[in-house]
């Protein structure tokens, strides 16, 4: 008699309780069943001041469920009834088209800042690799064969004639213009792919490809300079090549990052260390995929038809300027950011 009487005072309060709040728990669950379907505009004002009202409600009945060991079976809806409305009122909710937004209004510029210091390293290593290839070839011209590959040279050589390299830089429907043009662009694709993927190696191998890039810059540019032709092959490159290089910096700054990471993790594990570089390291390589995009259009639009040396480089030291200003300059501020 007295478990009897027991039960059925369990059932009286089970009851009671779902009489008493039911009525929110199913309103708050058709709240969220239409804003998770459609936006939150579907809500009319009044609606959405009362979703976190009814969120804490829903919590302090799953608190009285636990407390009083109520039926199972309630206390698992309450529980997942409770976790819809926890990710819909405080999880990250954005579109793709917010995603986007963030990416190149934060996350793209705020990665190559933070890498600022292997940036302006692999550009210094550009540099000092274009000195390099220039004096080696100047030096002694079989220096050339041995830095730049067949298909770059394209039969162009320290002993090619001022006018066959000039109808390079000016014959727009040259085949081999387009052709090294081609070549170009896809040499510097795989050059950025490797110098960041072979980063972990403790960045040597990112250093050892920079410099190497470096000098077949320098060494092209030394057989034309020897004709007097150093200006216009400038202007030729420039185009393209203030956004293309860069680009390739930046990808070797990322494998610069990720493999001093490895080489010195401080207070981290090497994996954690490792992790945490690749984290801005992936960021700064999407952006690359970007630039070498953009490269590719100067590329196979104005290096075709702009033959003014002016405004070659009038567009390749505008596109110089806008991603440095864009990168480095030009700052959004997040919401809620300071």
């Amino acid at each position: 008699m007295t478990l009897a009487a027991g039960t059925d005072a369990v059932r009286q309060s089970l009851a009671s309780f779902r009489q008493e709040r039911e009525a929110d728990w199913k309103a708050f669950e058709a709240l969220l069943a239409r804003v998770e379907r459609r936006a939150p505009r579907a809500l009319s004002e009044d609606e959405l001041l009362s979703l976190p009202l009814l969120y804490r409600s829903a919590l302090s009945s799953l608190s009285v469920a636990r407390a009083t060991s109520l039926d199972s079976a309630l206390i698992a809806y309450l529980e997942a009834l409770c976790l819809r409305g926890y990710f819909y009122l405080y999880g990250a909710r954005r579109s793709l088209r917010t995603r986007i937004g963030d990416f190149f209004l934060h996350d793209w510029p705020a990665a190559i800042r933070d890498l600022w210091r292997e940036v302006w390293g692999s550009v210094a290593l550009t540099v000092i690799g274009a000195i390099a290839g220039y004096w080696l070839v100047a030096s002694d011209k079989r220096w050339y064969d041995a830095i730049i590959a067949p298909s770059l040279a394209g039969g162009r050589n320290p002993d090619s004639s001022a006018e066959v390299l000039r109808s390079v830089l000016y014959g727009g429907g040259d085949h081999f213009l387009s052709g090294f043009a081609a070549y170009l662009f896809t040499h510097n694709t795989q050059v950025s792919i490797l110098a960041f993927a072979l980063g972990f190696a403790f960045a040597v191998p990112s250093v050892l490809i920079i410099l190497m890039n470096g000098c077949m810059l320098g060494a092209i540019f030394q057989i034309y300079a020897a004709k007097g032709l150093g200006f216009e092959l400038g202007g030729w490159l420039s185009i393209h090549g203030t956004t293309e290089l860069f680009a390739i910096a930046i990808a070797g700054a990322a494998g610069m990052r990720i493999g001093t990471s490895i080489a010195f993790p401080g207070e981290l594990t090497r994996m954690a260390a490792a992790a945490r570089a690749g984290r801005v390291a992936a960021t700064a390589m999407i952006g690359v995929t970007v630039m070498l995009l953009f490269a590719g259009l100067l590329e196979g639009i104005g290096r075709q038809t702009i033959t003014s040396d002016v405004v070659r480089y009038s567009i390749g030291g505008g596109m110089l300027a806008l991603w440095l200003c864009y990168f480095y300059l030009f700052r959004m501020v997040r919401h809620g950011d300071r």
